[in-house]
């Protein structure tokens, strides 16, 4: 089968890998209609995820069909899924608790992770051998371990760009939201107008907030961030601390949400203070959009943390956190805890997850479609990739006029 395979830095290959089997009971074998590269992905590519190795197949957002199972499965044959991007046993402490992101069992590497941070975590599909080395889901076909737990299955009527960032980036967005235990008419903040914030955007709407301020420096993704109904920001504006105050009576944003995480970009001396220091490795993670919601959260509130950051934090304003008497919340999405109720929004035509579709190419396009993402060309927000689609030169662009307007999102 055709595979994308990570070989370093910059370096995405779509390479013939063999196929997939099943290697327990509760397997399944997957064949794959859809899957998209996702921000997160970005950090590999950007070799800031340590334990990678040459030829391991990317990619945590898939769904597909079923074409074979495991004795002990009650999928069959034709099922149609979306696959969880973590793997959870369904049986464990925390996996009984809907804290899927947390499976005591399904990382065979949990060792190496206890001893970065002192407890293991979640197997994830294509992210490194840190969560187990499983082979991601950017191929034709996938191996899907606890499918009998983890496979959501797809009712008809729906089509794979409706549900297949129920994967992810729709849960990722919505617990980020949730976490913020927003009141109805609160002001929330998102830091961050990617994929994950463009659904923690829209997630804040549907939990009833009042207002959503949008943040980021693409002009693309504010006019995204503004269709979906949110007030849009430049983070870059020289008094971006008073702008928020002034836009909220003085009190700062109710809760903020950092969905830029450890990559953060930007031109301001805070930015290029964090790009010095990760540069000779003096921290490992550029956390100034972190730094940013802190200090501009009202007291009192809470800043929810989606954005994904690896190691270690120079300059974290602790402080000013306390201080305020701030809540943080984080971590990776326990996405089966959503299923049911994001899928039931979709269902009730209150969301339509494809708006954040920009471009939609061919699997064999992958390389392509990694540098446009990384490099945000050509106005690109989020790719999608279809291992059928006919082998095209070009990646397709999607129009903004089809992107979905604020209307999308009323509860």
């Amino acid at each position: 089968m055709k595979a994308t395979c990570w070989h370093g830095k910059h370096d995405i290959r779509v390479e013939n890998v063999p196929d997939p089997a099943i290697q327990d009971s509760r397997d399944a074998i997957i064949r794959i209609t859809a899957t998209a590269i996702c921000g997160s992905d970005l950090h590999i590519y950007d070799g800031f995820i340590p334990t990678m190795e040459e030829g391991d197949i990317l990619g945590h957002e898939f769904m597909g069909v079923v074409e074979e199972t495991g004795k002990q499965n009650g999928l069959k044959k034709g099922d149609r899924v979306i696959i969880p991007f973590q793997i959870a046993c369904g049986q464990c402490y925390f996996c009984q608790r809907t804290l899927t992101a947390l499976c005591d069992t399904t990382n065979p590497n949990a060792d190496k992770m206890k001893k970065l941070y002192g407890q293991g975590a979640a197997g994830l599909f294509g992210y490194s051998h840190l969560y187990g080395g499983y082979p991601g889901g950017q191929a034709e076909y996938a191996r899907v371990p606890c499918a009998d737990f983890g496979a959501f299955k797809i009712p008809n009527g729906l089509d794979d760009e409706q549900v297949l960032f129920l994967t992810d980036i729709f849960p990722t967005g919505f617990m980020a939201a949730e976490n913020c235990g927003i009141e109805a008419g609160q002001t929330v903040a998102v830091w961050g107008c990617g994929p994950v914030g463009q659904f923690a955007i829209r997630s804040a709407f549907l939990l009833g907030a009042g207002r959503v301020i949008a943040l980021d420096n693409v002009p693309e993704r504010l006019e995204m961030a503004r269709q979906g109904g949110a007030e849009v920001v430049n983070d870059e504006e020289k008094h971006l601390q008073e702008k928020l105050k002034d836009m909220t009576g003085g009190r700062g944003p109710d809760h903020c949400i950092d969905a830029v995480g450890m990559e953060a970009h930007g031109a301001m001396l805070d930015a290029l203070y964090d790009r010095v220091k990760t540069a000779v490795m003096l921290e490992t993670d550029r956390s100034h959009a972190l730094r940013s919601a802190i200090q501009a959260c009202a007291k009192g509130g809470t800043v929810s943390i989606p954005g994904v950051y690896g190691g270690f934090l120079d300059k974290f304003p602790l402080g000013a956190a306390f201080a305020k008497g701030l809540t943080l919340k984080m971590g990776q999405t326990n996405v089966h805890r959503y299923l049911r109720r994001l899928l039931d929004y979709i269902l009730q035509e209150k969301i339509d997850p494809s708006f954040v579709i920009t471009h939609r190419i061919p699997l064999g396009d992958a390389p392509k479609g990694y540098k446009t993402f990384h490099d945000k060309d050509d106005g690109c927000i989020k790719v999608v990739m279809k291992p059928q689609m006919t082998e095209i030169p070009e990646l397709v662009r999607v129009e903004t006029a089809e992107l979905s307007g604020p209307e999308a999102v009323v509860a």
